[in-house]
């Protein structure tokens, strides 16, 4: 059986190509917050000596990854290419949209899937609902997995191991006066989500916003994805949540596992 990416091992040292894993570095110190970095901006945030962030730059800007204007580096949209090798390989990404497009129109909120990766979770397919909401969210957007729905879905479907090694390096925050931040009730309430085959979140990633989240399976019973709704709490009890958002998610996850191939 394939090995989740989550769980691979990292190889020794004197296999590791650090040239690759450098150059991949500048390419992740952008961010929407630096879109424009100097090479002294770059060379701090990557740690590296300016001359060698000044090679990796040139690299990426012979192949294209990379502009400048003589003084500031960007990303270009070539970047773009690197994400979409990864959700073209999706088999289940395209299937999924119009199941998605589905749930959005019945319960008039977002719906979205998202993968793990480290600590986070990070959006792979979103259909917005009509509305505004004050978390702006968007393919690539990257969230803490411990205090999301669709975070405590996928890691209630990981190993006990890697469940323990998660809480063990993870870094949690109230981020709001509801997150749940205790490591110990943490894992129970992972453990739970295993259980009952879903998570509710209320108002713990943003006062305001309550989602529920189920896991995505394929045809052999593996979780590769978690689908959720989200919106506004003042739209939402609890109840109407786990009446009308959970039963209308469940019903998606099936047909889009029964369209796989």
């Amino acid at each position: 059986m394939k090995r989740p990416a989550s769980e691979v091992v990292r190889p020794p040292e004197r296999e590791r190509v650090q040239s690759l894993a450098r150059g991949l570095a500048v390419i992740q110190a952008f961010r929407a917050d630096r879109a424009r970095m100097t090479l002294t901006e770059v060379a701090t945030t990557t740690n590296m000596t300016r001359a060698a962030a000044r090679r990796f730059l040139l690299t990426l800007e012979d192949l294209g990854f990379v502009a400048s204007d003589g003084k500031y580096f960007s990303l270009t949209p070539h970047v773009l290419r690197l994400g979409y090798a990864y959700l073209s390989s999706l088999c289940w990404w395209h299937i999924a949209q119009p199941f998605m497009e589905e749930v959005a129109r019945s319960v008039q909120e977002s719906c979205s899937a998202a993968a793990l990766d480290g600590d986070e979770i990070v959006y792979l397919a979103r259909v917005p609902a009509s509305r505004i909401m004050s978390v702006n969210l968007s393919i690539g957007t990257r969230l803490p997995a411990y205090c999301t729905s669709m975070g405590r879905v996928l890691l209630a479907h990981k190993s006990p191991s890697s469940i323990d090694a998660y809480l063990a390096g993870a870094k949690l925050e109230k981020r709001t006066a509801r997150t749940l931040a205790d490591q110990d009730r943490l894992r129970a309430e992972i453990v739970k989500v295993r259980a009952q085959g879903y998570s509710v979140i209320n108002e713990e990633l943003e006062a305001g916003v309550r989602s529920v989240a189920v896991p995505l399976f394929d045809r052999n019973g593996n979780c590769i994805a978690a689908l959720n709704i989200g919106g506004a709490a003042s739209r939402a009890t609890i109840r109407h949540v786990l009446d009308v958002y959970l039963p209308t998610l469940q019903e998606a996850s099936r047909k889009i596992t029964a369209a796989l191939p």
